[in-house]
């Protein structure tokens, strides 16, 4: 019979081995959650929003600081008219229930009131600025983002879970870092006529926002993309047309016309349409609470290119501040919502209306059926 070992300076180590596997494990998890591709797709193609709001931004800097050409209405209706001779020119040509004249008849009124939300959160963001300070405008338009969670929460019946809550809270303090960092740069910051009109501004155009992407949500997972585009596409043209000759017709009479105006205003309007034409493919594939996350970085592009463009200052937090927006971003699509449907309600039970990162969800749902099944 061997002699018991004595315990000497190893006795410990299985312990530490253990402490070692487990922290090992945790990683692997981390490591199995976010970096799926699912995640990386929406990453990506939350970026590219963000790209084409740069786009949008950079423009109408363009416009207004080097030709003082300030029509943001007419921009806006640029954009509705190419999405109502692409999208509801398309819904002419559908048959049954997805033909224009059937959802005229029957949803007129409802696609009225998310044309007139989508319009007006375009201009009041836009016409703010004339009013308050850039700073303003960047910190109070993140409040759509709690406006935007609580109405899912109330219509598409999202439910969130803690880590949901603490991703937002992290993606706001990347936004505040951004500011922080506009303040320390001494980047141009005027305070214009009355900043309490334009932060007022600036809140109802944030909350007509969350009302016309929760709007986009329901309608792009429930119907199609094509209809919310297309009645989009309709009634805001109608509506920014109308508004445009009530207050926007002296300014386009002032413009002195070229091409380099003219090849502005086409940027811009590309550059929106894409916006418009690829958010709704992303929306259904996460949700519109995450894809606002994604986009909070658009002001930092437009930042970063406004370095070679407009001079303006570099700040090493501006990089930090890109890290945690997308830190948060990256935390918020890692673990899926659920969907808590009424009781009385007569829709099944698994739907896609409301869920969060469906394509992670999906993917949840493989690797359960695939440890079963060993």
């Amino acid at each position: 019979m061997e002699a018991a070992s004595p315990a000497g300076p190893g006795a410990p180590q299985p312990q530490t081995q253990g402490a070692a596997g487990r922290v090992a494990g945790l990683l692997r998890r981390v490591k199995g959650k976010v970096f799926t591709w699912n995640i990386l797709k929406t990453i990506a193609l939350g970026q590219m929003l963000s790209l084409c709001i740069c786009g949008t931004a950079i423009t109408s800097q363009y416009l207004t600081e080097k030709y003082k050409v300030n029509t943001p209405m007419l921009q806006s209706f640029i954009n509705y008219c190419l999405l109502f001779l692409i999208y509801t020119v398309m819904l002419a040509f559908q048959s049954g229930s997805d033909n224009l004249l059937y959802i005229l008849k029957r949803k007129w009124w409802k696609y009225i009131l998310l044309g007139l939300a989508d319009v007006e959160a375009n201009y009041l963001i836009v016409r703010a600025y004339q009013y308050t300070t850039l700073t303003s405008v960047q910190l109070l338009d993140c409040f759509g983002i709690p406006v935007l969670m609580a109405l899912s929460w109330f219509i598409l019946y999202a439910r969130y879970r803690v880590v949901h809550f603490i991703a937002v809270a992290v993606s706001l303090l990347g936004v505040g870092t951004m500011v922080g960092a506009d303040i320390l740069a001494e980047r141009k910051n005027d305070s214009g006529s009355d900043v309490l009109i334009g932060d007022v501004l600036v809140l109802i155009g944030a909350c007509l926002y969350a009302v016309s992407n929760v709007c986009e949500e329901y309608i792009v997972k429930k119907l199609s993309r094509q209809e919310f585009l297309g009645m989009v596409g309709l009634f805001g043209t109608i509506i920014s047309g109308i508004q445009l000759l009530l207050v926007e017709y002296k300014d386009i009479a002032n413009i002195d016309w070229d091409w380099k105006i003219a090849l502005l205003f086409v940027a811009f309007a590309l550059c929106m349409f894409c916006l418009y034409s690829f958010m709704p493919l992303v929306i259904k594939i996460t949700s519109a609470t995450s894809v606002n996350l994604g986009i909070l970085t658009a002001d930092l592009y437009s930042l970063f290119f406004g370095l070679f463009l407009f001079g303006y200052k570099f700040s090493g937090l501006y990089i930090l501040s890109f890290t945690i927006i997308m830190l948060g971003f990256i935390l918020y699509c890692s673990t899926s919502t659920r969907t808590a449907e009424p009781a009385e309600s007569s829709v099944p039970p698994v739907t896609t209306i409301g869920i969060d990162n469906l394509g992670l969800k999906l993917e949840e749902n493989l690797q359960e059926t695939h440890s079963a099944v060993l």
